[in-house]
């Protein structure tokens, strides 16, 4: 853009970058406002600030009012004084605060951040552990060597991170392909895990568009006349403003010859045409007025009228009227002829988005908690509300009224205005605290947004939402952008995070499980001083078998159950219990066999075979609820399981034998009692856990 400055009282068109402090810039309709300024001097001055403020009527300005660089000048002229410029306007500073990055809180990626540092901290010693043991009863340090490597390969939870992130690309994926973008690989289960939906109603509830809600006659005046008259107003313009814009999409032009037409103006809050429907003389021509009731309807009329125009401007309407003079030849145009008559009311409203009532009413069954904050007026948001179908939206709040202090903020918002989903006249920076205040509260935070006063609140929420019509601001700081902007894809979002985080979840289960048995066992070896139950190669078997492979398919499974909070603590109170159970029976049928006329071989098998069976359990008890193709896939593992053992090549290969009737009852045995271990300690574990939370 480009600004017109006055300057030693010369006009000049300069580039923004030439714009200084005190300058006098000139404003007229479709200018952009390019630096923050003072009013001078205003005639009929109307100002958009909706990318700003998110109100969505145009704002009247006066001498001394404040304009901001990023709003649009919809009707009138004035001159203003620039004040802020530069990297000290306001738009600047909120593109300041959005540029400051921070990672999106995952509770998934803390959590496996937090188990790696652990085992990070066990392995080690462990190992050396092992190795010191092994070096003094091996015969060969290459023995030993070699059983402390096979310790430490099963110690590390290798694919846990790999099909974590597979997990997430693929969750991204997919949601690309529904047009949402996200902006992380963590951001495909955070809406998942939110409790609390902030919603602007611009852009995101509605489509930004006003449209015509109904037409009340007034008088003797029919409907078809009331129609028609509207619609001839509406074509009389040749450049119709959004309000005479939406008046012709809902109403045809009856065709009336224009004679005249006297555009809409802020200042007299009216627009007026000379129709002739009959032919072109005088006789039959008339004038029609479309604009405020207050201005247009005579006094009589206005104070019968003025309680139906306030209880529907309450349900959210705007409110026009049209009305019909006889035709005087010398009367000036831009003046009201005295006798007016009122033939109709036109009501005016928000367009609601077609789907999102029916999305809306699907994060309520969701048990998500629903707020509007706009900056428009909050009669206006709550009736828009009650049409989007949302909880709580009887009557707006007027932030203006709300407290400043941000632990005051989080109490209103959690005590007495818990209720309340509607919340109008809301700043830019009352967004960004209200978000802060329920998140205070231990809430889960989304906010959906489309503008720059958005910008705040979508940086600070746990999930900002931005949609792909929105200012470039909004989409550079949210989580997450819906670039068809439609609202229905935000249950699909939902769904993928569920997936993500409940199959993360399951394979987490798993890997964990097999760090803990292979600590113990590791553990157990050195305390002992036997050989190692396991070579390498047989820990690469029962890793791929009973945990590579079902951990992949089990990771790209769909899930859409419902997301529990409490990742961590869930995972370790399974998987500690259930590696405990494997590790005990695998160490008890190595020992036990060993013990016996058994060669070490036949042991290790006997271990193997014993391992493998148990991570069939553990493979099962994760996969809860049992489903056929889950039942398949824990065949199929038994299958490649018999294979290799049948095989002698592949037995052969992994230095397994084939062993006696009487290892193979005692691997039986130990498989059984470790299954059932592994099937009831995690519960037991759990049941005792509680029975401590309640003592306390």
């Amino acid at each position: 853009p480009r600004a017109r400055v006055i300057r030693d009282g010369d006009t000049l068109d300069l580039a923004v970058s030439g714009v200084v402090a005190d300058d006098l810039l000139l404003l007229s309709p479709g200018d952009q406002v390019v630096v923050d300024g003072t009013v001078v001097d205003a005639a009929g001055l109307e100002v958009d600030e909706s990318l700003l403020t998110g109100e969505a009527d145009p704002v009247d300005k006066a001498a001394g009012d404040e304009v901001l660089s990023g709003s649009f000048v919809s009707a009138g002229s004035g001159l203003y004084r620039a004040t802020h410029i530069g990297s000290g306007s306001y738009a600047a500073t909120l593109a300041e605060e959005a540029r400051r990055f921070t990672l999106v809180g995952s509770e998934l990626r803390s959590g496996v951040d937090l188990v790696l540092r652990w085992l990070t901290m066990l392995i080690p010693p462990a190992a050396g552990l092992l190795l010191v043991r092994l070096l003094v009863t091996e015969d060969l340090w290459q023995e030993a060597l070699r059983g402390t490597v096979a310790a430490a390969v099963a110690m590390v939870p290798d694919g846990l991170v790999l099909l974590t992130s597979l997990s997430f690309i693929v969750g991204v994926i997919t949601l690309a392909r529904r047009r949402a973008l996200a902006r992380e690989l963590a951001s495909v289960e955070l809406l998942a895990r939110v409790d609390t939906l902030c919603l602007d109603k611009t852009g995101t509830i509605t489509t930004g568009e006003i449209s015509l809600a109904d037409l009340e006659v007034i008088g003797a005046t029919t409907a078809a006349d009331a129609a028609a008259a509207v619609g001839a107003m509406a074509g009389a313009d040749p450049s119709p403003n959004p309000t005479l814009a939406a008046l012709a999409t809902a109403l045809p032009d009856p065709g009336w010859t224009v004679i005249d037409a006297v555009p809409f103006s802020s200042a007299r809050k009216w627009a007026a045409a000379t129709f002739a429907p009959l032919g072109l003389d005088d006789a039959s021509r008339v004038v029609h007025h479309l604009g405020a009731p207050d201005v247009l309807l005579p006094v009589g009329e206005w104070s019968v009228a003025r309680d139906r125009v306030a209880e529907l401007a309450d349900d959210g309407h705007r409110v026009l009227v049209v009305t019909r003079s006889s035709y005087d030849p010398d009367a000036p145009t831009d003046e009201l002829p005295s006798a007016r008559l009122p033939l109709c009311l036109v009501l005016l409203t928000d367009t609601v988005k077609a789907e999102v009532p029916e999305i809306l009413a699907w994060f309520v069954e969701q048990g998500l908690d629903l707020k509007v904050i706009s900056g428009d007026h909050p009669a206006t948001v709550a009736a828009v509300a009650r049409r989007a179908g949302i909880p709580g939206a009887e009557e707006g709040v007027d932030a203006r009224t709300l407290p400043d202090d941000p632990e005051m903020l989080a109490e209103a918002l959690t005590g007495d205005l818990v209720d309340r989903s509607v919340f109008g006249r809301v700043t830019p920076h009352q967004k960004q605290a209200m978000v802060r205040a329920l998140q205070a509260r231990g809430r889960t935070v989304a906010m959906t947004g489309d503008g720059v006063n958005d910008v705040l609140a979508l940086k600070d929420a746990d999930m900002g939402i931005a949609m792909g019509s929105g200012s470039s601001a909004s989409r550079a700081v949210a989580q997450l952008v819906l670039l068809d902007d439609r609202f229905s894809t935000l249950p699909r979002v939902v769904a993928e995070g569920r997936r993500v985080i409940n199959n993360i979840e399951r394979v987490a289960n798993l890997f964990l499980t097999k760090a803990t048995y292979a600590v113990l066992l590791t553990v157990l070896v050195g305390l002992f001083g036997v050989p190692f139950p396991f070579l390498p190669k047989q820990l690469t078997l029962i890793g791929t078998v009973s945990i590579g492979l079902p951990g992949f398919f089990l990771a790209l499974a769909p899930d859409d159950s419902l997301v529990r909070p409490g990742f961590l603590p869930r995972v370790l109170r399974w998987s500690l219990p259930a590696g405990v159970a494997a590790s005990a029976a695998t160490f008890v049928c190595y020992e036990v066999v060993r013990r016996s006329d058994a060669s070490l071989a036949e042991a290790r098998t006997a271990a193997t075979l014993t391992l493998l069976g148990v991570g069939l359990a553990i493979l099962l008890g994760i996969s809860r609820p049992l489903r056929p193709w889950k039942l398949a896939l824990a065949a199929a593992m038994a299958g490649l399981y018999a294979v290799t053992m049948a095989w002698p090549f592949a037995r052969d290969y992994f230095e397994l034998v084939v062993p006696s009737d009487s290892v193979w009852l005692t691997a039986a045995i130990c498989m059984a009692a470790g299954g059932l271990l592994v099937a009831v300690a995690p519960r037991i574990t759990a049941l005792l856990l509680m029975g401590r939370v309640r003592g306390r």
